[in-house]
């Protein structure tokens, strides 16, 4: 890997080609914008379906009276398509993490190992597997304050701060949720966004624009 040149569009911005995941993210849209064109293929039914087709652990009755939600892949499906994901994401705030994880043990939960990020990933009795975040992000009480519900009925972290969370992830799959979100959503929803993203993290807000427009591309007919 260190004898691969580093390709020209990259060096511009970054001589020793080590990218910051926002620059990665600049990147990838610029390229996107150029070669996106209206219209993917899929109906504009299937893209407002919302199913719960997949099946995760309920942690309702196990996680009563702890602030807890679904963040990561499994949360889009309350706001796109529903996709496949290895793992189950929940977030809650570090100072309820012990009794988190207490309460899973107790449940018949196993703790696997630590996570790379604050938290813990556990397997339940069947294999499914959760990774329990532990967050104390400024924007976090806030967010656990104004939770939506998937087509199954599980808490899950509204558009505005799952929009957050992913623009400041490192994986281009959680850009393009962000772009598929944004895409489907009405304009209130946008106003909602906007105002969280220029409150917490509006160094993004060009980004954000820009994914909004790639996500709108999407559900346009090709004759449009």
């Amino acid at each position: 890997m260190t004898d691969q040149p580093i390709p020209p569009a990259i060096a511009n911005i970054a001589p020793d080609g080590k990218l910051t995941p926002r620059q990665v993210r600049r990147l990838l849209i610029d390229m996107s914008l150029r070669k996106q064109k209206p219209g993917t293929g899929s109906s504009y039914d299937f893209m407002m379906r919302r199913t719960a087709m997949n099946q995760w652990p309920d942690l309702r009755s196990i996680l009563s009276g702890i602030s807890w939600c679904i963040v990561g892949g499994v949360a889009t499906r309350a706001y796109m398509p529903e996709r496949l994901t290895k793992d189950l994401d929940i977030l809650i705030h570090k100072a309820e993490g012990e009794e988190t994880i207490q309460r899973l043990q107790q449940a018949g939960f196993s703790v696997i190992t630590k996570l790379a990020v604050p938290g813990y990933l556990v397997q339940a009795s069947n294999g499914a597997e959760v990774d329990v975040l532990f967050g104390d992000m400024t924007w976090l009480k806030e967010a656990l304050a104004q939770l939506q519900t998937d087509p199954a009925g599980y808490p899950v972290l509204s558009l505005p701060y799952l929009v957050l969370m992913k623009l400041n992830a490192a994986r281009p799959q959680d850009w393009a949720d962000v772009s598929r979100m944004l895409g489907l959503a009405t304009d209130d929803d946008l106003g909602q966004v906007r105002q969280v993203i220029a409150r917490y993290s509006p160094a993004d807000s060009e980004d954000l624009e820009s994914l909004i427009y790639l996500g709108k591309m999407e559900l346009q007919s090709p004759d449009d």
